[in-house]
C-alpha cells in the first residue's frame, strides 16, 4: 500500500472514531467554575452548548528535580464540536516556518534572513519590504513577531505561503494533530486560489539571492465529509442570507490540539516525540519572548502602546478597568476572535508566587445567531466571561498548595524597552 494512501486511511478511521465523541467536563473543573457568581459567567457556564464553550485546565506539578507533570481538566471539551479558530492557527504557522527553515540545512538561511514574496496565480499579492522592520525586509523572525504581539493577519498569510498548503496539512497529521486542517490565508480567496502558494526567494543584505522556492500547488484533497454550518443567518456585502453560515472548508484546530502545540513549545520534552517540531534552542527562546512580549515593550513594530496595550491580546487577564498584568505575571498564548467566537491557549507563570499552569478555551457570543454583522457580544460576554474564567484558575492556583515549590528561571526572559525615537508608531493593523 503506498505511504500516503495509508496516512488517508487511517485519517479516516480517526475521523469515523471522534465522530461519536461525548463532550468531556470532568466533575473538579465543574465544581470549581461554580464557585464564580460573576452573572456573566454564570450565564455561559450554566449553558455551554449556547454559548460553544470549551476549557481546558492544565495543572502543573514538580517533582523533586523539577521536573513537571501535566493534569488536564476538562469542561464540555468535544474535537467535533467545531468553533472558528480564527487567529489561533498562526502558532503552529509560525512553528511548521521555523521547522521548514531548519529543514533546508542553508547556514546563510536563518529567521532573521531577509526575504521577498512574488506573485505567480491569482489573487497573489507581492511583498518584498517591510517599513515596520529594523532591515526593511520582512523575515521569518518579523512575521512571527507580528504574528503574536498583536496578532496580525497579513504575517499567518506569508508564512502560509512560504510552508505551502500541502506541507501544512501533511505535517500536522504527521505530528499526530489528525482533526486539524489549514486551508486558507486571511485573504479573500477562493479554494483554488489558496491550493496555490507564491514563489520566494531570501536575499543577503546587498540583494544578492540566497535562496529561491518556486510556486507551489497542493494536490492532496481534503476531506470535508463532516460539515459545520452555523448560525440563523450570515451578511454578504449589504445583503442578509437567511441561512446557516458554512464553516466546512474554512481551518479547524481543535482545542486539545491548540493546548497540545503551545505544550510543546513550552514544555517539548512533555509531548511525544513525533509531536514536537524541528526547532532549535534560539527558536525556542524566540518564541517564548514573543509569545510573552507585551507590544509596549518591542521597538520594531513600533505599535501604538495605547491602542495595543499590555493584555491587549492576553484574555485571561483582560480587565476593562485595568490593562495591565498582576506584577511579576507574565502570559505565554496566543488568541484569536472571528465570526463571535474568542479563544485562548495560555501559560501563565507568576514569578513572584511561584505559580504556573495553563488555560486554554473558546467560547462563542453571538445571541442573535447573524454573522458578517460586527454585533458580536466581545464586549458585554466573551471578554467579561475569559477574565472570570482567567481568574477562578488564578486564584485557585495562588492557593494551591504544591509539594514542590517549581524553579521557573527558564521562562524568565530579558525583554526589550521601548526606544523613544522619531519612527511614526503603528496604529489599526488588519487583525
Amino acid at each position: 500500500m503506498h505511504p500516503f494512501t495509508k496516512y488517508l486511511l487511517n485519517l479516516l478511521l480517526l475521523l469515523s472514531a471522534t465522530a461519536f465523541a461525548q463532550p468531556r467536563t470532568d466533575d473538579f473543573l465543574k465544581n470549581l467554575l461554580s464557585k464564580n457568581t460573576h452573572p456573566v459567567f454564570q450565564q455561559v457556564v450554566n449553558h455551554p452548548d449556547a454559548y460553544r464553550l470549551q476549557i481546558i485546565y492544565t495543572k502543573i506539578d514538580r517533582d523533586k528535580n523539577n521536573t513537571p507533570s501535566f493534569t488536564n481538566y476538562y469542561f464540555n471539551v468535544d474535537s467535533t464540536n467545531y468553533f472558528n479558530p480564527a487567529s489561533t492557527v498562526k502558532l503552529p504557522l509560525a512553528l511548521l516556518s521555523l521547522d521548514k527553515l531548519n529543514s533546508l540545512k542553508n547556514p546563510k538561511l536563518t529567521k532573521f534572513t531577509a526575504m521577498q514574496f512574488d506573485s505567480a496565480y491569482s489573487g497573489q499579492t507581492k511583498e518584498w519590504t517591510d517599513k515596520t522592520a529594523q532591515s526593511g525586509y520582512p523575515s521569518i523572525a518579523h512575521l512571527i513577531k507580528k504574528a503574536f504581539l498583536v496578532s496580525e493577519n497579513d504575517p499567518y498569510s506569508r508564512m502560509y505561503e512560504f510552508v505551502g498548503q500541502e506541507n501544512i496539512n501533511r505535517n500536522l497529521h504527521a505530528k499526530g494533530y489528525l482533526d486539524t486542517r489549514i486551508t486558507h490565508r486571511f485573504v479573500r480567496m477562493t479554494g483554488e486560489e489558496n491550493r496555490h502558494t507564491n514563489p520566494v526567494r531570501f536575499i543577503q543584505e546587498d540583494g544578492k539571492l540566497i535562496y529561491a522556492q518556486a510556486a507551489a500547488y497542493n494536490k492532496d484533497p481534503f476531506d470535508f465529509s463532516r460539515t459545520a454550518r452555523l448560525g440563523n443567518g450570515y451578511y454578504t456585502k449589504d445583503s442578509l442570507i437567511h441561512e446557516p453560515f458554512n464553516f466546512t472548508e474554512r481551518n479547524k484546530f481543535p482545542l486539545e490540539s491548540f493546548q497540545q502545540v503551545l505544550q510543546s513549545v513550552m514544555f517539548p520534552l512533555s509531548v511525544p516525540a513525533k509531536q514536537r517540531f524541528n526547532l532549535t534552542t534560539d527558536d525556542y527562546q524566540f518564541l517564548r519572548q514573543y509569545l510573552s512580549q507585551l507590544p509596549g515593550e518591542t521597538n520594531f513594530p513600533k505599535y501604538d502602546a495605547s491602542q495595543y496595550y499590555d493584555t491587549y491580546v492576553k484574555f485571561f487577564f483582560m480587565d476593562s478597568l485595568h490593562h495591565q498584568l498582576p506584577k511579576g505575571v507574565r502570559v505565554f498564548n496566543k488568541v484569536g476572535w472571528a465570526y463571535g467566537f474568542l479563544t485562548d491557549a495560555s501559560y501563565v507563570v507568576d514569578f513572584t508566587n511561584k505559580v504556573e499552569y495553563m488555560l486554554t478555551a473558546t467560547l462563542y457570543a453571538n445571541s442573535d445567531g447573524i454573522l458578517n454583522d460586527d454585533k458580536y457580544e466581545y464586549e458585554s460576554v466573551g471578554h467579561p466571561f475569559l477574565y472570570q474564567l482567567g481568574q477562578t484558575i488564578y486564584q485557585h492556583e495562588l492557593k494551591r498548595k504544591r509539594t514542590y515549590t517549581p524553579n521557573l528561571s527558564q521562562f524568565k526572559i530579558s525583554y526589550e524597552k521601548r526606544v523613544n525615537d522619531n519612527r511614526p508608531i503603528v496604529k489599526d493593523v488588519d487583525n
